[in-house]
C-alpha cells in the first residue's frame, strides 16, 4: 500500500509541475505595449483578457485535478495515460491563448480556444471514470458520482456549442466558456 501511495503521490507531483510550467509559459507570452502610455496598455485588452481567462482556467483545472487525484489508490497504466491525455490537452492552452490574443479575439482562434476547453473537459471525464467511478461507494456516494458526471457532460456540451458559436460571435463563445468555469470553482459537489 505504501508503494502504491508513493507512486500516486509522484504522479500528482509530476502533474503539479506541468501545471506550474504551463502557467509560466502563459505569462511569457505577455508583451508590454510599445508606447509608454496607459492608452497603449488599454489597447492590449484582448491580450490581457485572454491571459486572465486562461490563468483562471488553469487554476480551476489544477484545483479539480488535485481534488480527483486524492481518490487515486494506485497509479495504474490506465490512470497514467488518462492523466497524460489530460495534461496534453491543458498544454494546448498557451498556444490557443496566444493565437486568440494576437488575433484580437477573431472567430476562428476563439473557436479553437473553446475547442481546447472541450478537449480538457473530455479528458477530465476520463479521469472521473477512472478515479471516481471506481472508488468504493463508502468513499464517493452514488449521488456525488451522478452530479460529477452530469456536471462534466453538460459543460462538455457547452464548450462544444461555444466553439461553434464563436465562429459567428466570438465574444459570446468566450463568454460561454467563462460561464462554464463557474461550475468548477469548487472542485467537489455540494453536500459531498
Amino acid at each position: 500500500m505504501f508503494r502504491a501511495r508513493a507512486t500516486t503521490e509522484r504522479l500528482s507531483a509530476f502533474s503539479d509541475g506541468v501545471f506550474a510550467v504551463l502557467i509560466t509559459v502563459l505569462v511569457l507570452e505577455l508583451r508590454p505595449p510599445e508606447l509608454p502610455t496607459f492608452k497603449a496598455l488599454l489597447l492590449l485588452w484582448p491580450t490581457w483578457l485572454s491571459y486572465a481567462v486562461s490563468y483562471l482556467f488553469i487554476a480551476i483545472v489544477w484545483t479539480n485535478h488535485h481534488h480527483l487525484m486524492r481518490y487515486a489508490t494506485e497509479a495504474t497504466p490506465r490512470l497514467m495515460w488518462f492523466n497524460f491525455a489530460h495534461l496534453f490537452s491543458v498544454s494546448l492552452l498557451p498556444l490557443s491563448t496566444a493565437w486568440m490574443a494576437v488575433s484580437e479575439l477573431a472567430p476562428q482562434p476563439v473557436a479553437f480556444y473553446a475547442a481546447v476547453f472541450f478537449l480538457v473537459n473530455m479528458t477530465y471525464i476520463f479521469l472521473i471514470w477512472e478515479l471516481i467511478d471506481r472508488a468504493p461507494v463508502d468513499e464517493v456516494s452514488p449521488r456525488v458520482r451522478r452530479i460529477m458526471r452530469f456536471r462534466s457532460i453538460v459543460t462538455l456540451c457547452f464548450f462544444g456549442v461555444a466553439a461553434v458559436v464563436a465562429l459567428k460571435y466570438p465574444l459570446l463563445g468566450l463568454g460561454m466558456c467563462c460561464c462554464c468555469l463557474i461550475v468548477y470553482l469548487k472542485p467537489g459537489v455540494p453536500g459531498s
